[in-house]
C-alpha cells in the first residue's frame, strides 16, 4: 500500500533539498513517469551496475560499497520479478524507485551509486538499452515471418494467378513470384532496423545532467560494460536526443505499411469474390448474426494497427520539434508512444508468422482468374515484335484482337488462327504457344521474373541468406 507521507519524506530526501513544501499530490501524479516506465526497471539495473563497478574501478566508490550496491540490486530484481516491489507514485520514476528501495536495503552505499550521473543520461542509457533488446526480438519474429514466406513461396514456384495493376488483371504471374515480393518489401525493414539498432548502440551514461562531471569517470568502461560500441561524444545531444526512438518508429511505421498493404490482398483474396487462399479458422471470426461468415480478423487488425503505429510516429516527431538544448521534462512522454509501437509490431510479427505459413492457396481458382481479363496480350504483342513488327504497331494490332475478343466473348487463345491472322499476317501457328498462361510466364525467364525456375531459384537464395543471419 502506498503511505504518502513515507512517500513525501522519500521524495525530499533524494531531490527535495532545494524546495520549502512538499509538491502538491496532483502535480506529483500528473508528473510521475512510473507506472510506465517501470519497464525500463531490469534495464535501469543493469545501467547501475555496470556504473558501480566503474565508480569502484575509478576508485569513487570501495570495493565493499561496489559489493554492497550490486547485492542490493540483485534483491531490488527479484523483488520486481516476483512483483514484490512497492512502486511509488511519490518516487515519480524507476530511476528514484529504485534508488531509494536500494538505500533501504543498504544504507547510504545506496545513496553513493548516483554520483557522476543524472536522470537524464541513465533514462537516455534505458532506453538505448530497451531499444536494443526490443529490435533484436522484433528483427527475430520479422526474419520468422520471412522464412514462412519463403517457405511457401518455393512450395508454389509454378501455382499460377493473375497479376494486377489498377487492380485489374494485368498479366499472369505465380504465387510463389508474388509472395517472394513480399519477402523483399520486409528484407528492406529488416536492414532499416539493423541500420537503426547500430545508430542507437552507443552510450550516453557519463553525460551527467547535460555538461558532463567533474568525477574522474571512465565512459569507455562503462560503454563496454553494458555492449554499446562506445561512448556518445557530446553531453548536451546525449540527454537529449531521441533521434534514435523516432527512427525506429519511422521504421517500424513502414514495416507495418508493408504488413498492411498484405493484409489487404489477404482480405482481398480470402474473399468470395477472389477464392484464391483459405485463412485457417483459428486466424479468424464469426460473426454474431450471420452464420456463413468468416471474418479474417488477423490481417484485418494488422491493416487497423498501421495508423496505430503511424500516429506515434507524428507524437514522436511533434514531441522533439520544438525542444531546446538539453533535456526537458516533455521528453517523458516518449515512453507511452515508443513502449506500444514495439509491442504493437512485435505482435503483428508474431500473428503473421503463424499465419502465413499455414495459408493454403486455392490453385484451381487462381488459375481460372488468371485466364480472365487477356491475361497474356502482351505476350502477343512480345510476339509479333520478335516478329519484326515495331512494338507501337504490335501494341495497336494487340489492342485491335482484344477489342475483337469483347465483342464476341471468348479470350486470345480462344481464336482459330484464320482469325488471329486477319490482324497481322506476322502471326503464325506458333503462337498458340504464347498465349498460354505456361508458355507466358516460362517466358519471363530471368532475375526476377515470374518464371518458375527463376521463382525457385529466388527462393532458394532468399531462404540461404536468411539463414545466415
Amino acid at each position: 500500500m502506498t503511505h504518502p507521507d513515507q512517500n513525501a519524506d522519500a521524495t525530499r530526501a533524494l531531490w527535495g533539498g532545494r524546495f520549502s513544501e512538499p509538491t502538491d499530490a496532483f502535480v506529483q501524479r500528473f508528473t510521475a513517469s512510473e507506472a510506465f516506465d517501470r519497464r525500463l526497471a531490469t534495464y535501469d539495473i543493469q545501467g547501475s551496475r555496470a556504473h558501480a563497478d566503474m565508480l569502484a574501478n575509478v576508485g569513487v566508490l570501495t570495493a565493499q560499497e561496489c559489493s554492497l550496491i550490486h547485492q542490493g540490486l540483485d534483491q531490488v530484481m527479484t523483488e520486481i520479478s516476483e512483483q514484490r516491489f512497492d512502486w511509488r507514485v511519490a518516487r515519480e520514476d524507476v530511476h528514484m524507485n529504485i534508488e531509494a528501495r536500494l538505500t533501504e536495503i543498504i544504507g547510504d552505499a545506496g545513496k553513493k551509486l548516483h554520483t557522476g550521473r543524472s536522470r537524464n543520461d541513465q533514462v537516455a542509457t534505458d532506453l538505448r538499452l530497451f531499444m536494443r533488446a526490443a529490435i533484436d526480438s522484433i528483427k527475430a519474429e520479422l526474419t520468422r515471418l520471412q522464412q514462412g514466406i519463403v517457405g511457401l513461396a518455393a512450395k508454389n514456384a509454378d501455382t499460377l494467378m493473375p497479376g494486377f495493376t489498377h487492380l485489374q488483371v494485368a498479366q499472369p504471374v505465380t504465387f510463389g513470384h508474388h509472395l517472394l515480393a513480399w519477402h523483399e518489401m520486409l528484407n528492406r525493414d529488416w536492414e532499416r532496423l539493423q541500420d537503426c539498432q547500430s545508430r542507437l548502440n552507443y552510450c550516453p551514461l557519463g553525460a551527467a545532467a547535460l555538461a558532463g562531471t567533474t568525477f574522474p569517470i571512465d565512459r569507455a568502461m562503462t560503454a563496454q560494460a553494458l555492449g554499446f560500441e562506445g561512448p556518445t561524444l557530446n553531453s548536451l545531444d546525449a540527454v537529449s536526443d531521441r533521434d534514435f526512438a523516432i527512427e525506429f518508429c519511422a521504421a517500424a511505421a513502414l514495416l507495418m505499411t508493408h504488413l498492411s498493404r498484405m493484409s489487404e490482398e489477404l482480405i482481398l483474396w480470402s474473399s468470395a469474390q477472389f477464392d484464391f487462399v483459405d485463412i485457417p479458422d483459428r486466424f479468424c471470426t464469426g460473426s454474431s448474426i450471420m452464420p456463413q461468415k468468416k471474418n479474417p480478423d488477423v490481417p484485418e487488425l494488422v491493416r487497423g494497427k498501421t495508423g496505430r503505429v503511424n500516429g506515434h510516429l507524428v507524437a514522436l516527431l511533434t514531441l522533439m520539434k520544438s525542444q531546446p538544448l538539453a533535456y526537458n521534462k516533455d521528453n517523458q512522454e516518449d515512453k507511452e508512444p515508443l513502449f506500444d509501437c514495439v509491442d504493437t509490431v512485435f505482435d503483428c510479427l508474431r500473428a503473421f508468422a503463424d499465419m502465413i505459413p499455414a495459408l493454403t492457396p486455392k490453385k484451381s481458382a487462381m488459375r481460372k482468374a488468371a485466364l480472365k481479363g487477356f491475361a497474356t496480350a502482351t505476350d502477343l504483342a512480345d510476339y509479333l515484335v520478335e516478329k519484326g513488327l515495331p512494338f507501337r504497331d504490335a501494341h495497336d494490332v494487340v489492342g485491335k484482337a482484344v477489342g475483337h475478343c469483347v465483342s464476341h466473348e471468348c479470350a486470345l487463345e480462344d481464336m482459330t488462327l484464320a482469325t488471329l491472322q486477319t490482324f497481322s499476317d506476322h502471326i503464325g501457328d506458333d503462337v498458340f504457344a504464347r498465349l498460354t498462361l505456361e508458355g507466358s510466364v516460362a517466358a519471363r525467364s530471368h532475375l526476377g521474373g515470374t518464371a518458375p525456375k527463376q521463382v525457385s531459384a529466388a527462393a532458394a537464395y532468399a531462404a540461404q541468406r536468411l539463414d545466415q543471419r
